[in-house]
């Protein structure tokens, strides 16, 4: 008598066990500074960004893509001519971050890596077509001016 109550005790842990199991597994926090796309099996990626706290998608049909929102710093070294033809070696130091309500078109568009495929390219391009404007004594006289040009084409 006392075997079957420890059995059927036994198989009722092991039921708990595997749908709390379950349960931990489908569930996913959001930390701070972070922010998910939801893309949903059926319907592909949803318009909605989804902020800090604890969720619980449909398990085996939406899976967040979590994304890091947090500035991050990046150098990206160039070596350009300015207006005299002299070479000149620049690094541009960018602080950059997504916009969250911009989330779902960057997934859509350029996935999650997006900062590696997008900034070197646009900095080295926007960053040789400002500093070729200068000849190489500007480029030391005018930092201020060369500086605003650079962010302004970057906000851009």
């Amino acid at each position: 008598m006392a075997a079957k109550v420890f059995v059927s005790i036994g198989k009722f842990g092991l039921a708990l066990a595997v749908a709390g199991s379950m349960l931990n597994s489908a569930l996913y926090n959001m930390d701070a500074c972070h922010r998910a796309v939801i893309f949903d099996q059926f319907c592909g990626v949803q318009d909605i960004v989804v902020g800090e706290g604890t969720y619980f998608p449909i398990p085996w049909v939406q899976k967040p893509i979590i994304f890091d929102c947090r500035s991050r710093t990046r150098n990206v070294p160039v070596i350009t001519g300015s207006k005299d033809l002299q070479n000149v070696n620049i690094t541009l130091h960018i602080l950059s971050w997504p916009f969250a309500s911009q989330l779902p078109c960057i997934f859509t568009s350029i996935r999650e890596d997006y900062d590696e495929c997008v900034l070197p390219s646009i900095t080295t391009k926007i960053l040789k077509s400002v500093v070729s404007r200068f000849d190489a004594g500007e480029l030391i006289t005018q930092r201020e001016l060369l500086s605003r040009q650079v962010s302004d084409n970057l906000t851009e």
